[in-house]
């Protein structure tokens, strides 16, 4: 069962800290990050991009209060609680833009493609 689940994924984007695959099969994307997976809906996967791309770095560099340096991020659409330090933040954010950089071009491809596909 494990193994048919993962030949259907398609991976998307990979950094050193996580990876974004694509389920054509069930419409939806699986976060590897922090050692754990979530799974969101493609709708919920850009809102969750939305949400992270958010964080204001510069403000939790600034900011000298004890948990300033930590973002939590609750989104109703999964169970899991995204605690961040910075240096999470960081990451997630390179790891979401590189994903989503990538589905942009793979619609741009396509978009492209699609007068001489008959």
């Amino acid at each position: 069962m494990q193994g048919e689940i993962h030949s259907q994924l398609i991976e998307i984007y990979r950094t050193e800290c996580g990876a974004v695959f694509q389920c054509n099969k069930n419409n939806s994307f699986l976060l590897e990050f922090g050692g754990r997976n979530s799974t969101f809906k493609t709708s919920n996967f850009l809102d969750f991009i939305s949400l992270v791309k958010k964080i204001n770095l510069t403000e939790m560099a600034k900011n000298l209060s004890p948990h300033a340096d930590i973002a939590i991020l609750m989104p109703h659409y999964t169970e899991r609680c995204f605690v961040l330090t910075m240096k999470d933040a960081i990451d997630l954010k390179a790891l979401l833009g590189g994903a989503k950089a990538m589905i942009q071009l793979n619609s741009m491809v396509k978009e492209c493609l699609q007068p001489y596909v008959c």
